[in-house]
C-alpha cells in the first residue's frame, strides 16, 4: 500500500528525476488526475528509478541476455517505428482500397485483436507475410544513431546475447546495424520463427527458450511493452522495463500499457547503457574484491 500511494503521490508532482538510471519496480499505477495517463505513467516509473540501481549480484547467474528490439534497443524519440506505421496503413490502405482514415482504423483494430497487423491481415484476408515484412520494413535507417556505449555494453556483458523481436530479421539487422551493435549478437528471434506468433503469446517465449536451449533462470529479458514481460517473469527470467527518456514523449497506446502495475517488472530505466554499464561496474568491482580476499 505504501508502494501505491508513493507512485500516485508521485504522478501527481512534477518532480526532477529525468537524470536517473534504474529502480526496482513494484506494483504501481495512478488512475486519474489532471495529468494524461501516459505522463502519469511515465512519473510513476521514472519516480521509482530515483536513487535505485541493479547491485552486481542481481543478475546472478544470468548467462542469456534477451532485448526486445524497437523502442528498446533505440531509444523512443528516435521514432523509427512512425516509418513501419505508415508503411502499415498504406498496405491496408492500397489492398482493401480503403481511404487512409479508415484504413488506419481496421490496421489498429487487427493489432490489438490479433497481436499484429500482419496477423489480422493473414486470417482476414489470407497475405502472404514475406510480402508484408519486406514492404512495410522498406524504411529510411539513418533515422537511427550509432550508439558505441550500448555497444560496449552488450559487447562486454557475460554469455549469449539475443533480439527477441515481433518483427523479422532483416528489419532487425538493419537497425542493429545502423546503431553499430549487429556484431555483439549471438542470435536473432523474429516474427518467423515464432510461427507468426507474437509477444506476448506464452507459446511463443517456450519456442524461444527451447530453440537456443536457454534456462529461463538464467535469463534476462528488457522491453518496452509491459505486456510482454508477464510471461518471461512466470517463467523464472528476470525482466526490465524500458521507458522513454523524455516525460513529453509520448508512450502507445493505452491498452498495449496492460501490465505495468504488476511485480512482474523488476526493474524499470530509461537509459539502457547506463544500466548495463552500472551493472557491469558493480560486478567487476564485486569480483574485484573477491579476488583480493
Amino acid at each position: 500500500m505504501a508502494e501505491r500511494m508513493f507512485c500516485k503521490k508521485a504522478a501527481t508532482s512534477v518532480i526532477g528525476i529525468h537524470n536517473s538510471i534504474a529502480a526496482p519496480y513494484h506494483d504501481s499505477e495512478p488512475r486519474a488526475n489532471e495529468f494524461g495517463r501516459a505522463d502519469k505513467r511515465l512519473l510513476c516509473h521514472k519516480a521509482w528509478m530515483s536513487n535505485h540501481l541493479p547491485r552486481h549480484d542481481d543478475f546472478h547467474p544470468v548467462t542469456n541476455w534477451v532485448f526486445d528490439l524497437d523502442n528498446t534497443l533505440y531509444p523512443r524519440h528516435t521514432d523509427l517505428f512512425s516509418q513501419i506505421d505508415q508503411k502499415m496503413t498504406s498496405y491496408v490502405a492500397e489492398l482493401l482500397r480503403l481511404p487512409r482514415d479508415e484504413a488506419r482504423r481496421l490496421q489498429k483494430a487487427y493489432y490489438r485483436d490479433h497481436g499484429t497487423t500482419m496477423n489480422g491481415l493473414i486470417k482476414e484476408h489470407g497475405i502472404d507475410a514475406n510480402d508484408f515484412l519486406e514492404k512495410v520494413h522498406d524504411i529510411d535507417y539513418s533515422w537511427v544513431k550509432p550508439d558505441p556505449a550500448l555497444g560496449a555494453a552488450i559487447r562486454a556483458l557475460p554469455g549469449r546475447k539475443f533480439i527477441f523481436t515481433n518483427g523479422d530479421v532483416g528489419h532487425a539487422e538493419r537497425t542493429a546495424t545502423a546503431l553499430g551493435i549487429l556484431d555483439h549478437f549471438d542470435e536473432i528471434f523474429d516474427i518467423l520463427a515464432a510461427d507468426l506468433m507474437p509477444k506476448p503469446a506464452a507459446e511463443t517465449y517456450d519456442r524461444f527458450l527451447s530453440l537456443h536451449r536457454i534456462d529461463s533462470r538464467d535469463a534476462v529479458m528488457f522491453e518496452d511493452l509491459p505486456r510482454n514481460l508477464a510471461v518471461p517473469k512466470t517463467l523464472g527470467m528476470r525482466t526490465v522495463l524500458i521507458v522513454p527518456n523524455n516525460i513529453d514523449t509520448v508512450m502507445s497506446e493505452d491498452w498495449e500499457q496492460i501490465g505495468d502495475d504488476g511485480d512482474h517488472i523488476d526493474y524499470v530505466t530509461d537509459d539502457l547503457a547506463g544500466f548495463l554499464e552500472h551493472y557491469l561496474e558493480n560486478a567487476a568491482a564485486a569480483s574485484q574484491m573477491k579476488s583480493g580476499n
